[in-house]
């Protein structure tokens, strides 16, 4: 019987990734992944040569199939996504569900995740908060935003760049902090009320974290020169 490793790759930098997530990827006999384009850019980094198959969102039954057979039949196979941790927001939790269900060892292999890396920088007190991930473009939208505009604890969600100034408006006069490029050279936080946010080049994938309570102003992080509400709270540096 295989073995699947769950393996959490770069959210940008590609220096993000842990020593024993390489040992894995250099290890295993397939490396199952969202688009084999994007993570050889990371293999080619680190001299990595494994055979790569594409498993995403629109992948057929057929290929889950084929990848359980593949466990079955001794082979050791890595699931990685795009950028950061698999079967948070992505199709992962699908091939997760059918090893478990075959008997199949499933192995995590924690590493980078954006959700994490953004409520790192929010300034937030310690404590829980809710991950809800990618809202829905449509059904039952507008009802989940009502509740989460009445709930107490911070929520957390992705969105992508084709709808995060329709996210912030929608959001209206709700406090949130949005990360913008996480861990790349242009790695920026918006913070403020969310109708007085617009992402004028919108590009990538976003997480908002939206706060229940008034934010605290920054300090030492703030542009100088500029005031402490959403202008001022955008922060860009080159994250080495």
């Amino acid at each position: 019987m295989g073995i699947l490793y769950i393996v959490a790759t770069p959210i940008g930098n590609l220096e993000d990734i842990t020593l024993r997530a390489l040992r894995i990827l250099k290890e295993v006999d397939l490396i199952a992944c969202e688009d084999t384009r994007q993570t050889a850019k990371l293999l080619n980094k680190y001299n990595i040569n494994k055979p790569l198959i594409s498993y995403h969102q629109h992948s057929k039954l057929t290929k889950i199939d084929h990848l359980i057979d593949e466990l079955l039949n001794d082979k050791t196979i890595a699931l990685v996504s795009d950028a950061g941790t698999p079967a948070v927001s992505d199709p992962g939790s699908v091939l997760v569900e059918h090893a478990i269900k075959n008997n199949i060892t499933v192995i995590p292999i924690p590493g980078a995740c954006a959700a994490i890396s953004a409520w790192q920088a929010s300034g937030l007190k310690n404590g829980e908060f809710s991950f809800l991930g990618f809202l829905p473009h449509k059904k039952g939208r507008q009802t989940l935003l009502k509740k989460i505009q009445q709930t107490d604890t911070p929520i957390i969600v992705y969105e992508s760049c084709y709808r995060i100034n329709k996210l912030l408006q929608e959001l209206g006069a709700q406090e949130v902090i949005v990360a913008k490029e996480l861990t790349k050279i242009h790695e920026t936080f918006f913070r403020g009320k969310a109708c007085d946010i617009k992402i004028e080049v919108p590009k990538g994938e976003y997480v908002v974290i939206i706060s229940p309570h008034p934010l605290n102003p920054l300090s030492t992080d703030v542009e100088k020169g500029k005031t402490a509400d959403y202008q001022s709270a955008v922060i860009e540096h080159n994250p080495q």
